[in-house]
């Protein structure tokens, strides 16, 4: 790797990046669902453009594929299988739910992340980061205040998306850096076609591949496809992103960063559809992207403390060898 390829090859430059797509797929979304009404079909296309762009990049030798036993690919079905769920429920969760209640109930991914990491990992975060995480989550509930509108069937699926979305992370940061150690794209080429494949599914069963079929025999364009082509382009980019960020940074740090994203997405949403804010969104706007430089000064912090325990740890281990 270069130099140059060195010092962008960081979290802080990982994550960014991760914003950049996340936040240009969240709008670029909402545009081509405005035009063509078919989220698991979107969502079919997005996965069949991992699997052929992973399949390119695993020809051209850009990663090599790591050999997994029958448990491991067991794994890996059931990640792609936790994946597709994740999605399923938040579609269904958002027929049942307004907009609104969706985003604030979704802004608990953090806490929902510490628990499981707590419960299953025996992770525990430290005041600190209990304390910085507090303005994020609350910066999100604010900013989406409105009209709160749910059934009981909703307010199930919505927390029950919510875990999923929080369980999702942590087994996505423990697949690239605990016992596998996947390389991101090897990860994407072995998810990609199962999730695309579990989408198809799911949209025959639901019919909308139905009217997909007719919608493409009477209204499909040049620059419809054209959209959906590069809609499956940017999904890709996110996917690589996405993994590369997690398995550099943490599960924590990345429902943090979807929280920050969320009130991102509401001030480019402004500016691109003419939406009103009010001055509750605002503050709840500041309140998250403040939240958001706290956890990110906290975790900056907390690492350079365990750095520098390690290196002391090694000085006196070394010192220690000397002396017998």
């Amino acid at each position: 790797m270069t130099r140059v390829g060195r010092q962008l090859d960081t979290p802080t430059a990982w994550l960014i990046l991760y914003f950049s797509f996340n936040l240009g797929l969240t709008l670029f979304n909402k545009l081509v669902l405005q035009g063509f009404p078919f989220p698991w079909t979107l969502t079919g296309i997005q996965m069949l453009s991992g699997t052929l762009g992973t399949q390119v990049a695993l020809n051209r030798g850009f990663f090599t594929q790591a050999r997994l036993t029958t448990r491991e690919g067991l794994i890996m079905v059931a990640f792609s299988t936790l994946y597709t769920i994740n999605i399923a429920v938040s579609n269904l969760s958002l027929h049942q739910v307004s907009v609104p209640f969706h985003q604030c109930v979704r802004a608990l991914t953090p806490l929902a992340t510490i628990a499981l990491s707590v419960a299953f990992l025996s992770k525990r975060p430290s005041r600190d980061t209990l304390l910085s995480l507090l303005p994020v989550v609350m910066g999100v509930v604010f900013a989406t205040f409105g009209e709160y509108e749910y059934t009981t069937g909703g307010l199930i699926l919505t927390l029950l998306g919510t875990f999923l979305a929080a369980m999702k992370t942590i087994v996505t940061n423990r697949v690239q850096v605990g016992r596998l150690k996947l390389h991101p794209l090897d990860l994407l080429i072995r998810m990609s076609p199962l999730a695309f494949m579990q989408c198809v599914l799911y949209g025959w069963w639901t019919g909308e591949l139905d009217r997909v079929r007719i919608y493409g025999a009477t209204k499909m364009t040049r620059s419809k496809a054209t959209a959906l082509v590069m809609n499956g382009v940017i999904a890709f980019g996110l996917n690589v992103v996405s993994f590369t960020a997690n398995k550099k940074t943490s599960a924590l740090t990345m429902t943090v960063a979807a929280n920050v994203k969320q009130v991102l997405t509401i001030v480019l949403a402004v500016i691109i559809f003419h939406i009103d804010l009010n001055v509750t969104k605002v503050f709840g706007i500041t309140l998250t992207l403040a939240g958001g430089a706290w956890y990110a000064k906290v975790e900056l912090s907390e690492k350079a403390r365990a750095s520098t325990a390690l290196a002391n740890a090694r000085q006196a281990e070394a010192e220690k060898r000397l002396v017998s």
